[in-house]
């Protein structure tokens, strides 16, 4: 049986502009599709650009699972001046003279700062502190300390080095997993060379599967509102793939489970026609949902 939740959901990957929040994008899709199941994979700071990956109807239930693939972001890194914030919105809290850091210097600390490494997220992050985002205590004067915490930095490439006086501006690009704060990187590169560093450009160009190949600006979606990817098409591109039969499809469409495969990780179980029943992870003698795309009441 069709449904209009199950017709209309899916994913819309936008080109976030400047000076929009998340938020802001989530509130012109509500518009622009009429409803209000909508959501995001992992939020953008204001001045970022870039792949903002929006969950509509149904596949809002996709997005737990989408945050936690690797993201990828060309970036600028000014070394030299310390900000309040360690991008370019903060104030400057402390400039040094960069001119006498080598290239060689500079390669040490990136390949240092690549690999498995603990991080300090920014102050003005979107991390919880008491109940709190970071970023709401740090307008109220509060005096807090962030804990580190382990994340991934698979690429740290610095593509071009411009020397302008006591600043040097790196071009940078990164593949990351979710949870690292590039922010963050600019901050430790400038601390670790003695010189201070933030971030002064941010655009994300990959989350998961999604490039800015795939995606369209909030303005093009205002005038043509359409998803980038429906929902069997989103389930069936980010996760890999089991066949199953129809009988299968029917019982875990009711939220029972199927016999293991031996595949790791959450995958995609698809019908004989096609469609996505559900995302699927084997836990002992189960193969069990994680998340029900096709329910039995809608199928």
């Amino acid at each position: 049986m069709a449904d209009a939740s199950i017709e209309n959901a899916g994913l819309l990957v936008v080109d976030k502009a400047a000076d929009m929040t998340s938020h802001d994008v989530v509130a012109k899709c509500r518009k622009a599709f009429n409803t209000r199941r909508v959501g995001h994979a992992g939020t953008l700071d204001p001045m970022a650009t870039g792949v903002l990956v929006i969950g509509i109807e149904r596949a809002t239930k996709l997005l737990g699972l989408l945050s936690l693939t690797t993201k990828s972001y060309a970036a600028t890194i000014r070394l030299g001046q310390s900000t309040s914030t360690d991008d370019a919105e903060g104030e400057v809290i402390e400039s040094r003279d960069a001119s006498g850091v080598g290239d060689e210097e500079i390669a040490a600390v990136v390949a240092s700062l690549t690999g498995d490494i603990e991080q300090v997220p920014a102050k003005v992050s979107a991390i919880k502190v008491d109940g709190r985002r970071a970023h709401a205590l740090v307008r109220t004067g509060a005096e807090f300390e962030l804990q580190a915490r382990p994340v991934t930095v698979h690429r740290f490439d610095v593509l071009d080095t411009r020397r302008d006086g006591e600043f040097i501006d790196l071009d940078v690009e990164v593949d990351c997993s979710s949870g690292t704060y590039i922010r963050s990187l600019a901050r430790d590169l400038g601390a670790a060379l003695g010189v201070g560093g933030h971030l002064t450009v941010l655009r994300r160009t990959a989350v998961g599967p999604f490039t800015l190949e795939h995606s369209r600006t909030m303005a093009d979606v205002d005038e043509n509102p359409g998803l980038s990817l429906g929902i069997d098409d989103a389930a069936k591109l980010c996760f890999p793939h089991r066949a199953i039969s129809d009988d299968e499809a029917e019982s875990i469409s009711q939220g029972r489970w199927l016999e293991p495969v031996g595949m790791k990780g959450i995958y995609t179980v698809v019908d004989p026609s096609g469609q996505a029943i559900a995302l699927v992870q084997e836990k002992g003698r189960r193969a069990s949902s994680v998340m029900v795309v096709r329910p039995a009441t809608l199928r």
